[in-house]
């Protein structure tokens, strides 16, 4: 009975130091790698994210979309999703004009791409697979999906814009309408991206959830951990809204775990500026969706990012920003976000 009380006593010691060290912002000197507080960057590069397939699902056109954020927003740093079904649309047949299009308007405009490629690539129900692919056995999909990326890749390996690639959206975290993704496929996937662009050698990011992982196992896998970072959001499992109660130094912490060990960057692919409701975004009443994102909400985004100590973030719902523009007719996001940039 002793050893068991200190055996617990000590379980319970080791649970508190976990908390206070991915909680508080203690200030070690001879550890500041490990435990020291975030500060802002000196410079920080702000992107956003653009989906042709869910600007369209908004009812926006997606080529005056995209235009208004280079033109207008004077954005220069771009995470485009690209989506099986629109460049596959059938079995062999590949249709790149659109993406064409969207690389050659960011080079036009001097704007630099993170090219998110694969199975699983963001936007519900985010794997977006072509009809006829839908009954493929997994060996079947996966020789396909490498047809695809050996497609995408090698039509685009000596674009100026592209600067990296993402492989796969947080392919090991259960979240979207998807087929399992492993390990070894995703090896595969990545030695793939590297055989083909042997010239330029970009950087391949792997990403992960901001919130739900330590990003260990992306750390092994990509040159750049990518993550997420959501305040506040609709929670299917209690039925409710739920606001994160993480501090800057969670995601502080576990970016200098990282650093220290895998010798890896962390940047944030997708800090949330658009809704997270009970709906999407198509069919979700406008009150609903000020639930969770209005312009208070973004300011104060804006700034918890800024106290990550993080150097890079892709905002997340650049397209919904110009919905409420040009549909709502309410522009403060936009308006706000130009500050950025």
């Amino acid at each position: 009975m002793r050893i068991l009380k200190m055996f617990l006593l000590i379980i319970l010691i080791l649970f508190l130091l976990l908390i206070c060290y991915f909680f508080a912002p203690l200030e070690i000197p001879f550890l500041t790698g490990l435990i020291g507080a975030p500060t802002q960057a000196e410079k920080i590069t702000w992107g956003v994210n653009f989906s042709q397939k869910h600007t369209q699902s908004l009812g926006l056109d997606w080529q005056k979309t995209y235009l208004a954020l280079l033109d207008d927003l004077k954005v220069k740093n771009l995470k485009i999703i690209t989506q099986w079904d629109l460049i596959e649309p059938k079995q062999g047949q590949y249709f790149f004009d659109d993406l064409d299009w969207q690389i050659a308007q960011a080079e036009n405009k001097g704007a630099k791409i993170l090219l998110v490629i694969g199975l699983k690539t963001g936007r519900w129900p985010e794997c977006h697979i072509p009809d006829w692919a839908k009954n493929l056995t997994k060996q079947e999909r996966e020789e396909r999906i490498l047809k695809l990326i050996e497609k995408i890749v090698s039509n685009y390996q000596d674009s100026t814009s592209i600067i990296s690639w993402q492989v796969e959206n947080e392919p090991f975290f259960p979240f979207g309408e998807c087929p399992e993704i492993d390990r070894e496929f995703l090896q595969k996937e990545i030695n793939l991206v590297k055989s083909l662009d042997n010239k330029q050698r970009r950087q391949i990011v792997v990403s992960d959830s901001g919130e739900g992982s330590f990003w260990f196992t992306v750390a092994k896998l990509g040159d750049v951990v990518g993550i997420t970072m959501y305040k506040k959001v609709w929670f299917s499992q209690i039925n409710a809204y739920v606001k994160y109660p993480l501090p800057p130094v969670f995601y502080w912490r576990k970016a200098q775990i990282i650093k220290n060990l895998f010798n890896k960057n962390v940047i944030c692919i997708e800090l949330q500026a658009e809704p997270w409701g009970k709906e999407l975004l198509y069919t979700s009443p406008l009150e609903e969706q000020e639930k969770t994102m209005n312009l208070k909400q973004f300011k104060q985004n804006i700034a918890f990012a800024k106290k990550t100590g993080l150097d890079t973030f892709y905002l997340w719902g650049a397209e919904w920003w110009y919905w409420m523009k040009t549909k709502q007719n309410n522009s403060e996001i936009w308006q706000e976000a130009s500050k950025l940039f």
